[in-house]
């Protein structure tokens, strides 16, 4: 667990769990899940603030997706990362290191695929899956379902089955 209160510590923590997750554009709701709800690497207010900072300092970047604003890291947040990477405590940076190993693929998944679902008029429902890029959909499909039981079973399977049903689907479209 880290010490809290350390401005600067906090903030290379934060660009520590960036440059951990491998270019992937985070949420600022999945990098408060896993820095301060999940882990408690940063105090949830702090967290809030160091994102602005960061940004403020070009040290992270916003790109949208979907029309959502999701954050990643700038060569400049790597340079600074570099410089100041020792002063992160080895046991922090073995903690996070392990955690985003062990869990970085679910909050990717969690955060790139995305369900809905709705009731049409003649009391069938549809459900809306899509699979997000930073810049376009990389999957977008409809299905329409007798009953809400069913919609329900899709729309909370969805994270775990969209990699394994996009693979089948790319291959069989290009064999």
């Amino acid at each position: 667990m880290h010490i809290k209160g350390d401005a600067h510590i906090n903030k290379l923590i934060l660009l520590f769990v960036f440059d951990k997750m491998e270019n992937s554009a985070l949420s600022e709701h999945t990098i408060l899940d896993m820095c301060t709800s999940t882990n408690d690497w940063i105090n949830y207010m702090d967290c809030i603030q160091i994102i602005r900072q960061l940004l403020e300092h070009h040290f992270i970047c916003t790109v949208k997706s979907q029309g959502e604003d999701l954050y990643t890291i700038t060569p400049d947040g790597r340079s600074c990362l570099a410089n100041f990477y020792f002063n992160i405590p080895i046991s922090i940076r073995e903690e996070i290191s392990q955690f985003i190993k062990m869990n970085g693929s679910r909050y990717r998944t969690k955060q790139e695929c995305k369900a809905d679902y709705y009731q049409n008029k003649d009391g069938t429902y549809t459900v809306f899956l899509r699979i997000l890029a930073p810049l376009q959909p990389m999957l977008e499909l409809k299905c329409v379902v007798p009953n809400r039981k069913i919609a329900q079973t899709i729309y909370k399977s969805w994270d775990t089955k969209a990699p394994d049903l996009y693979a089948t689907i790319y291959e069989n479209l290009i064999d």
